[in-house]
């Protein structure tokens, strides 16, 4: 019996396509589109006077902004975020060429770049929302 439940959750997850698009609602829509396209590099996919949607320079994924209160939000999505518990990961290629060229910018790094010993190399920088970024290459951990 476990194994044929397991086996149709399996069939369901294979058949529901899904996207995971992140959202944070904040007053600080002009500082976040300024970070996120000028400091990192994302497009504008959408934008009115409330909403704020970018995209990754690759179109592979998205965050949007929103601002706090707004009439056509429903309660739910009403509340500012308040400056801490939320992260981003952004993988890259050339972990130590962004980690330089965010420092030619004038970018405050919050953990410097280092290897972990579970075989990444990543560091950590914040958004003008308090969201922290952490920057990876990921790697196989290599057996000695």
């Amino acid at each position: 019996m476990v194994t044929s439940c397991s086996q149709q959750n399996s069939k369901i997850k294979k058949e529901i396509k899904m996207k995971l698009n992140a959202g944070i609602v904040t007053e600080k829509l002009a500082e976040t589109k300024n970070f996120y396209t000028q400091i990192l590099g994302f497009g504008v996919t959408f934008e009115n006077e409330f909403y704020l949607l970018l995209h990754t320079p690759n179109h592979e994924s998205e965050i949007s902004f929103l601002l706090p209160n707004h009439p056509s939000q429903q309660p739910i999505f009403q509340a500012p975020f308040q400056n801490q518990g939320v992260y981003l990961t952004i993988e890259v290629d050339d972990v130590d060429n962004v980690y330089q060229e965010l420092k030619n910018k004038g970018v405050e790094i919050k953990i410097d770049i280092r290897d972990e010993a579970w075989g990444d190399r990543h560091f950590a920088i914040q958004d003008p929302n308090g969201v922290g970024i952490d920057i990876v290459k990921y790697s196989p951990l290599t057996e000695d």
